[in-house]
C-alpha cells in the first residue's frame, strides 16, 4: 500500500470542515438573529441590540389568543400525524412485504400532492366542502384531511428508506418459524427497527405543518385561528413580538426533537456475569 500523504489529508479535512462550518453558519445565523431580536429591548443601527428583555415573551404568554392559536396548531398537527401513522405505516409494510411490485408506482404517487400548487387545490377544496353534504370549510377537520396528503410523501419516503435497510423477508420468516404471526412479527421485530425513521418522518412533517400557511389561511382563516394565522394578523405590530412567536415555536420544536432523540436512543443492556 502506498503511504497516505498527510498534507493532502490535512488539507482535505480542513476544506471539509470549512464547508460544514459555512453551511452551519448560513443555516444558523438567521435563526440566531431572530431569537436575539426576540430578546432585544430595541435594536437600531448597531450590530448588537441595545439591551435584552423578556417582556415580549411575557406579553405573548399572557395573551390568551396566542395560547389558543398554539393549542389549535398542536391539535391539528398531532391529529394529522396520528392519523397518518395509523394509515401510512401499515400501508408501507404491506407494499414492501406483500406487494413489492407496487413500489415503483408508489414513488410516482407520493409526489402527486406536490404537483398541484396549494392555492389551486385550496380552491378545489372550497368548491367541494363549502356547503352540503360536507360543510367542512372553516373547521379543523378539513385541515387534518388536507395535511394528511402533505405528510404522506414525507412519511412514506422515510419509512421506505428504513425498510430498505433491513432484511424484511428474513425477519418475518424467522418470526414465523418461532411461532409468531405476521402482526406480532411486525410489532416486535420490524417496528423497533423503524423507530428512528418513523420519528424522523414525524418531526419533519410536524415542522412543515406548523409552518404551513396557505391551506390554513384559505380553508379556515380566522374562523379557526392557528399559529400561522395569528402571526399573519400580528404582522403590522411590533417586529419583536413576531420574532418572539417564531422563537417560541423554535424552542418548542427543539425541545420535542431532543425528547424524541432521547427516547429513541439505543439502551445499554447490562450483562450480569456469574462469578465462580
Amino acid at each position: 500500500m502506498q503511504p497516505v500523504n498527510r498534507k493532502v489529508f490535512d488539507a482535505g479535512r480542513l476544506w471539509h470542515g470549512f464547508v460544514i462550518g459555512f453551511v452551519v453558519l448560513v443555516l444558523g445565523l438567521p435563526i440566531a438573529a431572530t431569537v436575539l431580536y426576540a430578546f432585544a429591548s430595541s435594536w437600531g443601527a448597531t450590530i448588537l441590540p441595545d439591551g435584552l428583555t423578556l417582556k415580549w415573551f411575557a406579553r405573548l404568554l399572557s395573551d390568551a389568543r396566542f395560547l389558543e392559536a398554539m393549542g389549535r396548531s398542536f391539535f391539528i398537527c398531532l391529529c394529522t400525524l396520528a392519523f397518518s401513522t395509523l394509515l401510512v405505516l401499515p400501508m408501507v409494510f404491506a407494499i414492501f412485504y406483500y406487494f413489492p411490485k407496487l413500489k415503483d408506482w408508489m414513488e410516482i404517487i407520493i409526489i402527486l400532492p406536490f404537483a398541484v400548487p396549494p392555492v389551486v387545490s385550496s380552491v378545489g377544496l372550497l368548491q367541494l366542502y363549502a356547503g352540503d353534504p360536507f360543510p367542512l370549510v372553516g373547521t379543523p377537520w378539513i385541515l387534518i384531511g388536507t395535511y394528511f396528503t402533505i405528510t404522506v410523501p414525507f412519511m412514506y419516503r422515510a419509512l421506505a428508506n428504513g425498510l430498505d435497510g433491513i432484511n424484511l423477508k428474513d425477519l418475518i420468516d424467522a418470526a414465523h418459524l418461532l411461532g409468531a404471526n405476521t402482526f406480532t412479527a411486525f410489532i416486535r421485530c420490524i417496528l423497533p427497527n423503524l423507530n428512528r425513521a418513523l420519528l424522523a418522518s414525524l418531526f419533519i412533517s410536524f415542522s412543515f405543518l406548523m409552518g404551513e400557511f396557505v391551506f390554513a389561511n384559505i380553508l379556515v382563516g380566522t374562523r379557526y385561528e392557528t399559529l400561522q394565522i395569528y402571526l399573519y394578523t400580528k404582522r403590522m405590530t411590533s417586529g419583536h413580538l413576531n420574532a418572539g412567536i417564531v422563537a417560541t415555536y423554535f424552542f418548542l420544536t427543539l425541545i420535542l426533537t431532543w425528547l424524541a432523540m432521547y427516547l429513541s436512543r439505543p439502551r445499554k443492556v447490562k450483562r450480569v456475569e456469574d462469578e465462580e
